[in-house]
């Protein structure tokens, strides 16, 4: 499995590139981490940037495998985290997540979610 991941968040930041490939055991451990994330969430604690990533990324891949269309991912994508539940930063930061992501050697899918995390009024009136 292969994915690349393009974030484009404050519109005066240069989008930040992260491309990952995993093998079965690195899909494991994914896993894992996924579920540190997740048990953090059950715990009121908020998520971090990086926590949110790969929250997201397991979210698309698994909703992939599951049949789902990319629109069907991007409606369920929008209701995953809530501003309350991330650190402050992190919904401006993740503005457009671009996934490209290859789950077999031959089929490439490409999933765009926009604004995932919902911004807070404060800021956008700013």
């Amino acid at each position: 499995m292969q994915i690349k991941l393009t974030i484009q968040g404050e519109p005066d930041i240069s989008p930040l590139v992260i491309t990952n490939q995993y093998s079965k055991a690195d899909e494991a451990i994914f896993s894992n981490l996924v579920a540190m994330v997740k048990d953090k969430l059950d715990r009121n604690l908020r998520i971090n940037i990086n926590e949110c990533i790969t929250l997201y990324s397991m979210f698309v891949v698994s909703e992939l495998r599951n049949g789902k269309t990319i629109k069907q991912i991007q409606q369920n994508a929008s209701v995953l985290l809530r501003p309350e539940q991330v650190m402050i930063g992190v919904p401006e930061s993740l503005r457009k997540m671009s996934f490209e992501l290859a789950l077999d050697d031959v089929t490439t899918r490409q999933v765009v979610l926009e604004t995932p995390i919902l911004i807070s009024d404060y800021i956008l009136g700013s």
